[in-house]
């Protein structure tokens, strides 16, 4: 399928904080064994497993961690499971599930070939976004998954993953399809900021604006050579 019929497709279906210091950023992280980067996602599932005092825990029926290819150096972040996602286990399951993987193929990317998280692990009580204060008590724990997964490209979806890689005091409409540089356990991470799937099918009049930062994504993995 080319390109250009991927483009029509599309559009027709789509509807960290910054840190700055003196101190010299660490732009490169030794390399891991599958075997070890997979104990280390064991160990953090089982941390965010054991959180206590949790509302968005009590309400759900299950941990929804991640999916996709964890040795993969493109890395996504959403929001938080909706309802199909707390069924299946999965993160973008439902129909901003099917929309994602829709915007993947676009620019020749099949879903298995990243890997796919939430901010929060636990579905919010009817699909709700999730607080200021349920971002922070879930950020250490994405942090660390970040830093595990060591991606090349962190792609930021949504204003809620992006409260909380960035910070609150931004607009997801003037920040998005910028790359940014993001500090995470001091090493710094390419990021860029785009709309969620869930926002794109409420709003269609943006899926323009997405198609322009899927184009630009496209042209990033290329240009660093990121084979998928």
């Amino acid at each position: 399928m080319n390109n250009e019929v991927l483009n029509d497709e599309f559009l027709k279906s789509i509807d960290s904080n910054y840190e700055f210091s003196n101190k010299p950023i660490r732009r490169l992280k030794k390399s891991q064994q599958p075997g070890e980067i997979k104990l280390q996602l064991e160990n953090l599932k089982k941390q965010i497993a054991e959180i206590d005092a949790c509302d968005l825990k009590n309400h759900a029926n299950q941990l929804v961690f991640s999916d996709g290819n964890f040795r993969s150096k493109i890395m996504l972040v959403g929001e938080g499971p909706g309802q199909k996602e707390d069924e299946i286990g999965k993160p973008f399951m439902g129909d901003a599930g099917k929309l994602l993987n829709k915007m993947l193929a676009a620019i020749d990317i099949k879903r298995e070939s990243i890997y796919i998280t939430n901010v929060v692990n636990y579905r919010p009580p009817n699909n709700r976004k999730p607080t200021t204060a349920e971002i922070n008590k879930y950020s250490k724990f994405l942090y660390e998954h970040i830093s595990i997964i060591n991606p090349k490209i962190l792609i930021i979806m949504g204003g809620t993953a992006m409260e909380a890689l960035i910070g609150n005091n931004f607009k997801i409409s003037k920040e998005r399809g910028i790359w940014k540089d993001v500090i995470i356990k001091g090493k710094t991470y390419l990021s860029i900021v785009t709309f969620h799937p869930a926002y794109l099918l409420r709003q269609p009049d943006q899926k323009k604006y997405s198609w322009i930062d899927l184009k630009e994504i496209r042209k990033k993995i290329n240009e660093l050579n990121i084979i998928l």
